[in-house]
């Protein structure tokens, strides 16, 4: 199906044609002053100098041919100097455009015309560590990415890409020796097999490894013998081998349940582990195509290139120990995706602060013949969450924050407000609130561009008024509500005008396809079907721009123009039915409209609040 914009801009490019100018000046967007007019267009603008023309004279040229077009979408065209092109369209030719859009699948958004396969880098936490807040962005933002793109037509592939290699291991090892040397993991002469349970809780790990780690600031000879673990683990000594699988799987059970209650999952569940065995010939290669070489002991790749406007250091590939680091892991990832998964694009979501990292890393991977030209390397970076004072949010005591202490508190808060709703049961409460939460907590994020910092204001983001998930979830609720309270009353015809699968059928695009909506009687009616017309130029767009935000602010929009129209229209006792029947049409649309959208977003819209 055709987008909107799209169609209004081949309208309007063929009458700039007609009129002897180039037909790509018809491009229209929607009006930043709808006061003014619905769409504009400047093309006029842009062609007076390639055309030596008063721009005004060729808006009237093309307004004209517009208005004597027979099967124009458009109910005016008006030249508005210096040179700007204004439309309104035909309230009929809108609702034709969301009877197709409401039976088709996806509400007509297009298929992509080349499916992409792409691996989604997102999560990255470390193993043997508690999840905290600044993990938050991470999970909200890539979970996102991954829904959209597979909703634009896509193959995603989600890798949680863990930290449970290096340093931190041996550490964790070393720290469980010194305190309990009598397990069989530490005996050289153990051949049985190892027990079952493991030898800790993830409570335990969690005052492990930050005691372990103080230690080896302050104890040389501590921090020597992590190092040696470090390198027994690598090389797979039986003990330290076992004990280490025992540490992943503690910890990966805690961040499953973790991810889960933030509604985020994944289709691997690789760290940098799964890479180690590959990395020694893939270090060979590099260095026997010329492409490393030895400073100052360690190996490195040249990476700078001559427009960089400031200097580029080398990208680290072996320490001058032998040691791997974090680049040597992330190229020897890059080698295993593209050998096993052949993406068309690999997309990496992580703090903006390691964006020199990433720059290293893809220009390395390009330079040693990791990945062809035509796969995309892209790193999308994202600000840190801040507390009131502006810095990065903290715990009452200054520590840094666990990620399920904040979706404890967020849940708490949001209870108390539903639990205000005294129809409610107590255990339909707390599923509403968790949901709710969820929203609040995921669009409080989302709707920030996602490279900069913001706010966590508790406050706001658990607000049913104003940009907030809450506020998304209320009108949502409303809409079900009117839906259900007509099908109550007359059962058929509520579920004929409402459609029984929104956005689920397939259709060719045209008006034949669905019938229910009917001409816009009123301002606010028309602008909120215009709004429900964007629906898929805001889903592709948005995916193209790799911009969750563009689909909260397009909700917030939709929302405010649903309750404009609620507010002034009597919905349930009009007394003639077609109209009625008409609205709950609309309704249903935008519903259903708004549902594809938050489950893009990652969440989903209880029945009550």
């Amino acid at each position: 199906m055709q987008k909107l914009l799209d169609m209004i801009s081949e309208e309007v490019g063929q009458a700039f044609a007609a009129a002897g100018y180039d037909a790509a000046l018809g491009r229209t967007t929607i009006s930043n002053r709808p006061d003014l007019c619905e769409f504009q267009c400047n093309g006029a603008m842009t062609g007076a100098k390639q055309y030596r023309k008063a721009p005004f004279l060729i808006a009237e040229e093309v307004a004209v041919r517009l208005m004597a077009a027979p099967e124009s979408v458009l109910a005016s065209a008006e030249a508005v100097k210096p040179g700007f092109l204004n439309f309104r369209m035909k309230e009929e030719a809108l609702a034709a455009y969301l009877n197709s859009e409401r039976v088709c699948a996806k509400f007509g958004l297009p298929e992509p015309e080349k499916k992409q396969r792409i691996v989604l880098d997102y999560g990255g936490p470390n193993v043997a560590k508690p999840l905290h807040v600044g993990h938050l962005r991470s999970a909200v933002i890539g979970e996102a990415l991954k829904r959209m793109g597979r909703y634009n037509g896509h193959e995603i592939i989600g890798d949680i890409h863990m930290g449970d290699w290096g340093l931190q291991m041996g550490l964790v090892i070393t720290e469980l020796r010194h305190r309990s040397p009598e397990l069989p993991y530490f005996d050289e002469s153990f051949a049985g097999e190892y027990p079952e349970e493991a030898p800790f809780t993830v409570s335990d790990l969690e005052e492990i490894y930050p005691a372990a780690s103080a230690r080896s600031k302050e104890d040389e000879a501590y921090y020597g013998e992590a190092m040696e673990a470090t390198h027994l683990l690598q090389e797979k000594k039986r003990g330290y081998y076992a004990l280490w699988q025992k540490i992943i799987e503690v910890s990966v059970a805690d961040l499953r349940k973790n991810y889960a209650a933030l509604d985020v999952d994944f289709d691997l569940w690789n760290g940098e582990s799964a890479v180690n065995d590959i990395i020694p010939g893939m270090v060979e290669r590099i260095r026997s195509a010329g492409c490393a070489y030895e400073s100052n002991g360690a190996l490195v790749i040249d990476v700078a290139e001559e427009s960089d406007a400031k200097e580029l250091p080398p990208c680290i590939l072996l320490k001058s120990d032998g040691a791997a680091l974090y680049t040597t892991t992330d190229l020897a990832t890059i080698q295993d995706r593209m050998t096993t998964i052949m993406p068309d694009e690999l997309l990496y979501v992580t703090d903006k602060r390691q964006e020199l990292h990433f720059t290293q890393v893809f220009r390395a991977a390009r330079k040693t013949g990791l990945v062809p030209e035509h796969v995309k390397l892209t790193h999308i970076g994202f600000g840190t969450v801040n507390g009131k004072d502006g810095k990065p949010f903290k715990t009452r005591q200054g520590g840094v924050m666990r990620l399920e202490t904040l979706i404890a508190d967020i849940n708490e808060e949001m209870l108390k407000k539903i639990r205000s709703n005294e129809d409610i049961p107590e255990e339909e409460a707390r599923r509403t609130a968790e949901q709710v939460a969820l929203a609040a907590l995921k669009y409080g994020d989302l709707s920030n561009q996602s490279s900069k910092d913001y706010i966590f204001d508790m406050d706001k983001f658990c607000s049913f008024e104003g940009d907030t998930g809450p506020y998304i979830l209320y009108t949502m609720v409303r809409i079900k509500s009117i839906l259900h309270r007509a099908a109550a009353e007359a059962p058929a015809a509520a579920e004929g005008a409402a459609g029984a699968e929104p956005g689920g059928a397939s259709c060719d695009g045209t008006a034949s396809c669905g019938t229910g909506i009917r001409e816009a009687q009123s301002p606010a009616e028309k602008s909120l079907q215009i709004t429900l017309a964007r629906f898929g130029e805001v889903m592709q767009s948005a995916w193209e721009e790799k911009a969750p935000h563009r689909i909260c602010s397009y909700i917030y929009g939709l929302s405010n123009e649903f309750n404009s129209f609620y507010h002034g229209t009597k919905i349930l006792s009009e007394a003639d039915r077609e109209k009625r029947d008409g609205w709950l049409a609309l309704l249903g649309l935008a519903l259903g409209v708004l549902e594809a959208c938050i489950s893009v977003l990652g969440f989903e819209a209880p029945e009550r609040m």
